[in-house]
């Protein structure tokens, strides 16, 4: 016989069997874990939100303190006697 037939075989004897009882509280420790999954992701979302508001602000400062754009203000003096 085939693998595939083995393998159907088996899904057959295992859909024939008596079936396991399911825990009469299963719906509502799946809405808590789910309750609590939403929780975190929206928490790190938000903490994520505030880090880069923070990287641009920390950024903004820098600029306008140190104004990078400027270049500097002195230059090397020309090399003679090459």
């Amino acid at each position: 016989m085939s693998r595939y037939g083995d393998r159907e075989d088996e899904v057959r004897r295992m859909l024939e069997s008596p079936h396991p009882q399911v825990p009469a509280d299963l719906a509502a420790r799946a809405v808590a874990r789910g309750t609590r999954l939403l929780h975190r992701d929206r928490a790190v979302r938000r903490a994520l939100w505030a880090l880069v508001v923070a990287a641009v602000l920390v950024f903004a400062v820098w600029a306008s303190v140190d104004e990078p754009w400027q270049g500097p203000a002195e230059t090397t003096p020309p090399v003679e006697g090459w």
